[in-house]
């Protein structure tokens, strides 16, 4: 089994900055890649960041660079640096980590951004 742990979340003001962490436990072999998603009440859950193995880093269209997702180097665990807090960025997060083409997912943790 593949357990995820998410941490960071939280609420901040509109402008401020949040730093998600994930680390994954257990059976962690054959990583294909890493990432987060999130899902707002009402919308399907949509992809926020991903990265590969060999580097590949890839964003959804709303970061506009505001994001940054990067991976520890001797850990299973990556992370989610957001700058410039929006309150649209309000959503539930959940990491997301691939192995040998199955999907793992955290429980999800909450980001709030006020206005």
């Amino acid at each position: 089994q593949v357990h995820l742990a998410e941490s960071g979340g939280g609420l901040v003001q509109a402008g401020g900055s949040l730093r998600l962490s994930c680390e994954a436990s257990g059976r962690v072999f054959g990583v294909s890649g890493m990432g987060w998603y999130r899902q707002s009440p009402g919308n399907e859950r949509e992809l926020v960041a991903s990265l590969r193995m060999n580097g590949a880093a890839m964003y959804g269209d709303f970061v506009k660079g505001r994001f940054n997702i990067s991976r520890h180097k001797t850990k299973n665990a990556w992370y989610l640096e957001m700058n410039s807090l929006e309150s649209e960025d309000t959503a539930v997060y959940y990491c997301n980590l691939n192995l040998l083409g199955s999907n793992f997912w955290g429980q999800g943790i909450q980001v709030t951004v006020s206005a």
